[in-house]
């Protein structure tokens, strides 16, 4: 499984992270996923990663 939302397909950002001598090294930014059950479109249970700003959106339907 890989580490991308379920739902808006937010994934991992590479880029360079910089010292104060501006010496560069290649780092990674994870998104925040939570892994949690939702009811998809077929009305079956389904456990996903999903990232927190769409938990926070309501941009699924959660199973209780």
């Amino acid at each position: 499984m890989a580490r991308e939302c379920f739902v808006c397909g937010k994934g991992n950002v590479s880029g360079n992270q910089i010292s104060h001598a501006l010496n560069h090294t290649k780092r990674v930014w994870k998104p925040n996923l939570k892994r949690v059950r939702i009811i998809d479109d077929k009305n079956a249970v389904r456990r996903v990663q999903v990232c927190t700003r769409c938990l926070r959106s309501n941009l699924i339907r959660r199973a209780i």
